[in-house]
């Protein structure tokens, strides 16, 4: 009788672990996810959601873009709840969110500035990369950038335009071309200029390379000394400098010039840690986020980039053999 009873205690037994084990083996991310991201990733990651959706179903992908400087102070001031952020310069993450909002700032892809145009452009028949500084100074010519203060793109605009004072040795130019651009042609996010070019009220933009190819809009491409494009151009890069409203009213903080990095995180208090993280396994995947990246003219980091061997061990076990220590 008593070995009866211990086999049934080793049956009951083995059923419990089944029971506590079968959920976990059979566990897939559910429930929403929410992701505040830099505007000029919209159109990739526009698929990546739906790729990611189709291989999780029970996940529902919300994104809301903006200037990446803007969405990181919604997390950082304003509390709003995000599970990831993914900035165009990876040194908003760095600068706002770390360490109070998250450990650990992935590089993942990069990115160069092309000025952007359509048919419709004032003398679209004309411009390429030497005379570009010399048409955006013609009276009647309408271009603008960003808002420096909100997105990165912005800044890195002033930068583009200081730097080619510098490279072609002209005194004086960055101030001749902001002469021609009224405060009303900056606008919060680099991607709202688009519409503004297609419909011909706005000649000329700048953008990113990826929203140019992305949108089809005509563009003339920089030399690597200013396009911010090139890293081993960084020790250049370094000489512009714009100064940008801070973390606080009042404030301010100086942008100094470095080349295109996009970086992206998972918040410390993510509502939905386990989507994020399948999300981001997706993302930094080279047959997955990466290849939708770089058949949309963005160059994807493969593989993805963290600054410490801390910083990639603080990551999960999943996410792990995705990065690579690069300083």
């Amino acid at each position: 009788m008593s070995r009866i009873r211990h086999t049934l205690r080793i049956i009951a037994v083995a059923a419990l672990v089944f029971a506590c084990a079968a959920p976990m083996a059979s566990a897939e991310p559910t429930g929403k996810l929410t992701i505040f991201h830099a505007g000029s990733l919209s159109v990739p990651f526009k698929t990546i959601e739906k790729n990611f959706e189709a291989k999780y179903p029970k996940v529902d992908v919300l994104r809301e873009a903006g200037g990446s400087t803007k969405m990181a102070r919604m997390i950082s001031e304003l509390g709003k709840p995000a599970d990831l952020m993914a900035s165009a310069d990876y040194m908003v993450i760095d600068k706002t969110l770390v360490p109070k909002f998250t450990d650990v700032n992935i590089r993942f892809a990069t990115n160069q500035l092309v000025l952007c145009y359509t048919d419709k452009s004032k003398y679209a028949g004309e411009i390429n990369d030497k005379n570009w500084m010399d048409i955006l100074q013609r009276k009647g010519v309408v271009w603008g950038h960003s808002d420096p203060n909100l997105d990165p793109c912005g800044y890195r605009s002033l930068m583009v335009l200081q730097l080619a004072e510098k490279f072609y040795d002209r005194d004086g130019l960055y101030d001749d071309l902001l002469a021609n651009r009224p405060k009303e042609n900056v606008r919060p996010k680099s991607v709202e200029l688009i519409s503004l070019l297609e419909s011909g009220n706005m000649d000329y933009a700048w953008e990113y390379l990826s929203v140019a190819v992305q949108h089809g809009l005509k563009y003339v491409t920089l030399d690597d000394h200013i396009n911010l494009g090139n890293y081993k151009m960084d020790p250049f890069y370094k000489l512009a400098k714009v100064k940008v409203t801070g973390k606080k009213p009042g404030t301010f903080m100086t942008r100094t010039g470095k080349s295109c990095t996009y970086g992206v995180t998972i918040l410390k208090d993510a509502p939905n840690r386990e989507a994020a993280e399948a999300f981001m396994a997706y993302l930094l995947d080279p047959e997955g986020g990466l290849k939708v990246l770089r058949e949309m003219g963005q160059p994807p980091f493969v593989p993805a980039r963290v600054s410490s061997d801390a910083m990639k061990n603080g990551l999960a076990t999943q996410l792990q053999p995705l990065v690579e220590v690069r300083n």
